[in-house]
């Protein structure tokens, strides 16, 4: 399974665990909603930053949000 579907079916897991809707979490991102949604559906890359902050957010790290590991912490 490439990285970017693994990274979007793992955030989407991590938002739905916090009942949080796509339009949420666009809102912390500050990003647009189709943004989002394309992050979730594996379309687009993303930034370093991004990346960090959505890991630091759900308390995971960046491996387990790449698909590099099933440890979450």
């Amino acid at each position: 399974m490439e990285t970017l579907k693994i990274f979007g079916e793992r955030l989407r897991a991590l938002r739905d665990e916090r009942h949080l809707r796509q339009a949420d979490m666009a809102e912390v991102l500050q990003i647009t909603l189709v943004h989002y949604q394309r992050m979730e559906y594996g379309k687009v890359n993303v930034p370093s930053l991004t990346l960090c902050f959505l890991a630091d957010y759900f308390s995971v790290t960046t491996d387990y949000l790449l698909g590099r590991s099933d440890a979450r912490g």
